[in-house]
């Protein structure tokens, strides 16, 4: 299974003054894990289509705070 967040650990230099992030994250799109689009995939009924922005379950990708972000 594949994970639409991902991470990394970025360089730290000892002579930065602010204080290190040690852990980055962010977000792939969907898309990127679909090879292409099959016939008679699964859809949302159209209320939850437009409120999720996608008619296709494996497209929605939602917005929201990863771990490690700061306000």
């Amino acid at each position: 299974m594949y994970s639409q967040v991902k991470k990394y650990y970025p360089y730290i230099n000892p002579h930065d003054p602010c204080p290190p992030i040690r852990v980055k994250t962010y977000s792939t799109p969907p898309e990127l894990y679909v090879g292409f689009q099959r016939m008679n995939l699964p859809q949302y009924n159209p209320r939850e289509a437009l409120n999720r922005g996608t008619l296709w379950p494996v497209f929605y990708s939602p917005y929201g705070k990863y771990e490690n972000s700061k306000p």
